[in-house]
């Protein structure tokens, strides 16, 4: 009868599972604390050291949160607020990357614009709100204009800060090499910005929901931010602590997005 002989671990293996663990460790690692947080919440709720009034355990939020799945539309709503941030920062995140551009590229569109932008950015946003109301009344283009102003500076500055930043050699170089406007941008401009493009896109991501939050409460029929007004209204801090979790994880779903979107399209940087 053969006999299974056990391969002795060899020296080469033991590096593959260190890296292996550590690869594990590096991809869960960020979860702990929020973990260690939820757990001694919802200890604290148990043990009612924490009142229901103040703060619901994390389980009763859970089955606020299935109860609201099945006997309210709260997905519906959730892709309401969802559009609407999304439609926002196209709109302010378009104009911003556009300026950014036109101002990085031409002195003379700096001169014109760059002066009466950094003097409309040191107005905070969210201060325009009584006259916004004013302006568009508490519809959804008021709830969409604060989106799209509170987006618009991030990815202004930093596309304008990439573009100006380019080494001047490598544009004389693409020139030297016959590259026309278009191959100019594409090829050099662009590439080079494009870090601090995507360090503004995430910036405005998290402006986007912080708005969101604010703009919702216009009135609204509809998202995440009416039923949160609702939840106040009848004093359901379950509903109220549910909507600012969902407004998290969208949050850390978009920023996440965007951490893949930069990984992507950043292989050809070095470290990246």
């Amino acid at each position: 009868m053969a006999l299974a002989i056990e391969q002795p671990t060899t020296s080469a293996t033991r590096p593959a599972r260190r890296l292996q663990l550590r690869q594990l460790g590096q991809r869960w690692l960020p979860w702990l604390v929020p973990v260690l947080l939820i757990g001694v919440w919802q200890l604290s709720a148990t043990l009612g050291w924490i009142s229901a009034r103040v703060l619901p355990a994390p389980s009763t939020i859970l089955q606020t949160t299935w109860d609201l799945l099945l006997h309210h539309n709260l997905l519906g709503d959730i892709a309401i607020s969802t559009r609407r941030a999304l439609v926002g920062l196209a709109i302010g995140g378009g104009l911003g990357f556009g300026f950014g551009l036109l101002n990085g590229t031409f002195a003379i569109s700096e001169q014109l614009f760059d002066s009466s932008f950094q003097m409309i950015r040191n107005i905070p946003h969210l201060a325009l709100l009584p006259l916004v109301i004013l302006w568009f009344g508490i519809g959804e283009t008021a709830r969409l204009f604060l989106v799209a102003f509170g987006v618009f500076f991030p990815l202004y500055l930093n596309t304008y800060h990439g573009v100006r930043s380019i080494d001047p050699k490598l544009r004389e170089m693409g020139i030297v090499y016959g590259l026309s406007k278009w191959g100019l941008f594409r090829h050099i401009i662009f590439p080079g910005a494009l870090p601090s493009i995507l360090v503004g896109l995430r910036h405005a991501l998290g402006v986007m929901w912080l708005t969101l939050i604010v703009a919702e409460s216009l009135a609204s029929n509809a998202g995440i931010g009416h039923l949160t007004m609702n939840a106040r209204e009848f004093m359901q801090t379950d509903v109220l602590v549910m909507g600012i979790v969902i407004y998290a994880l969208l949050g850390k779903l978009a920023d996440t997005i965007a951490r893949l979107i930069e990984r992507r399209s950043l292989r050809w940087q070095v470290g990246a």
